[in-house]
């Protein structure tokens, strides 16, 4: 499995971003899907995942701000961003769990190359 995202840049404090990730490959299962971030000198942290029924679960630090989405037809994942601060300045990376053929019980894994999301003050 590939992930690729898209979107990102550079936005002013108090803007907006939008991020896709867009799936290709082979897979039985696409499971959770989500987004998680790495700013430099700290560990890669999760933002955001949704299940492939829709559950959502979400960083306390970008609740209310950020909103993920998923199309399960052309298998991407989005994560809007609102009312961003400096400190959601990071690499942005999409993450996909999911099943083989013929491996039902086991759990892949998959991770894009990450896209720079900075926020100036």
């Amino acid at each position: 499995v590939q992930l690729v995202e898209s979107g990102g840049g550079l936005v002013q404090a108090g803007g907006s971003l939008g991020l896709t990730c867009a799936a290709s490959g082979r897979w039985h299962t696409m499971l959770t899907m989500g987004w998680y971030r790495q700013a430099p000198g700290k560990q890669r942290e999760l933002v955001a995942t949704i299940s492939n029924s829709g559950n959502t679960e979400y960083a306390d630090s970008v609740k209310g701000r950020f909103t993920i989405s998923r199309d399960n037809a052309k298998v991407t994942v989005s994560l809007q961003m609102n009312s961003l601060k400096p400190e959601d300045t990071a690499v942005y990376h999409c993450n996909a769990q999911y099943r083989l053929a013929g491996a039902p019980l086991n759990r892949e894994e998959a991770w894009g190359q990450g896209t720079q999301v900075t926020v100036s003050s």
